[in-house]
């Protein structure tokens, strides 16, 4: 089992000052919330509720077991981060996984952070904690930022300032939502990178993004494969634009079944706009072009 380093030590005196009803703290302004607050305490593991805002929802398995395995030789180095919710009882803000790897090693207390925040700030403490790390997936970034700007009403320059990012950064992660729910999970189980779903999303019929998505997946495209596949699509899109049909006079639709019938061929009639125009006989073999023509001879 992990030994306890002094921090942690001094974590468990406070962790005691914490389970006395007497000196229970709801405030930052409340008697000893000066000595909790800001300092590593050492928490009951059952005593900590996982964050329902959490944005991260995957949560690697094997990974998880590797960082028991350092907690077990090491200690968990790094606090986690959580917000006072009653007497003895705490929320997650940050840090789930090492919650999650300490749970699974059987370990009971956990060092920790206390904070003291509502639920709003404790959304955008998760929110822009996960946002910065570096193992989340495109889709688990955007859905963040799209968060943010739902539930606690920041603009893209606002959340530029608190994640650090450029506002055409931002910008980019929320323009993936708008891929079809299929591509999204494919990025999110690593089948297509984010570049590949940047080339998709310019492309607005989500049966040709899915058709794109397949031909991706299925031939290994790159993310420059895709960039052109996506080009020739739209160049092809713009140059097959069928013309609008053409409306025939009502006087020609009555005389064409008369001579469709005639001659035994559907007759294609095309009229212009000043009321002039064509009528195109159809052949299939020299013996159907000598057969009409004796019909044309007939008729004079």
């Amino acid at each position: 089992m992990a030994k306890a380093n002094k921090k942690q030590a001094l974590g468990r005196g406070l962790s005691a000052l914490l389970k006395d009803p007497a000196n229970d703290i709801k405030t930052s302004q409340d008697k000893n919330a000066d000595q909790v607050i800001g300092n590593i305490v050492e928490l009951d593991l059952d005593s900590i509720d996982i964050n329902p805002f959490q944005p991260r929802t995957n949560f690697n398995e094997e990974t998880l077991r590797e960082l028991a395995s350092s907690i077990n030789e090491l200690g968990v180095i790094q606090p986690i981060t959580v917000r006072k919710l009653d007497f003895n009882k705490f929320q997650l803000v940050s840090g789930e996984r090492r919650f999650r790897a300490s749970k699974l090693l059987g370990l009971e207390t956990i060092p920790a952070y206390i904070r003291i925040a509502n639920d709003q700030e404790s959304l955008e403490m998760a929110l822009v904690e996960n946002i910065q790390r570096q193992d989340l997936d495109p889709i688990e970034i955007a859905l963040s930022y799209q968060r943010l700007i739902d539930e606690i009403n920041l603009t893209q320059e606002q959340m530029s300032d608190r994640v650090g990012k450029k506002r055409s950064t931002i910008a980019n992660y929320l323009r993936l939502l708008k891929l079809d729910p299929i591509i999204q999970t494919g990025m999110r189980d690593g089948f297509i990178s984010m570049g590949h779903g940047r080339a998709i999303i310019t492309i607005e019929d989500q049966v040709l993004q899915l058709d794109i998505y397949e031909k991706i997946i299925s031939n290994k495209l790159s993310v420059r494969d895709t960039e052109t596949l996506v080009r020739d699509l739209q160049s092809d899109k713009a140059v097959k634009v069928p013309k609008a049909k053409e409306e025939v006079p009502k006087f020609v639709k009555k005389g064409i079944d008369d001579f469709s019938e005639y001659f035994g061929h559907k007759i294609n009639v095309k009229v212009a706009k000043n009321g002039k125009g064509n009528i195109s006989i159809p052949f299939h073999s020299e013996e159907d072009f000598n057969r009409i023509l004796k019909l044309v001879k007939g008729a004079e």
